[in-house]
């Protein structure tokens, strides 16, 4: 019991592990030159979905903040 500790909880037999520094990797390697494009298709690819509710939202937001002005006018065709 005296030989647990945090860190060396268990033994693992027949695993290899493979690390690499930090100071190798290159997180942000061809980034911009396979990740934008990367974004910008799949952007594309979904606006067939997203851009019709959008549309019919703003319709209606729009329709009703200018029905709202037209009513609350003080000459608003109402005797």
């Amino acid at each position: 019991m005296g030989k647990f500790h945090f860190g060396n909880m268990a033994k693992v037999r027949n695993q290899i592990t493979y690390t690499l520094s930090p100071y190798e990797q290159k997180p942000f390697a061809k980034a911009i030159k396979l990740g934008l494009p990367n974004s910008i298709r799949r952007i594309v690819e979904e606006m067939p979905y997203v851009l019709p509710p959008l549309l019919i939202a703003y319709g209606i937001y729009s329709w009703t903040a200018n029905e709202s002005i037209r009513l609350h006018r003080k000459a608003s065709g109402h005797h």
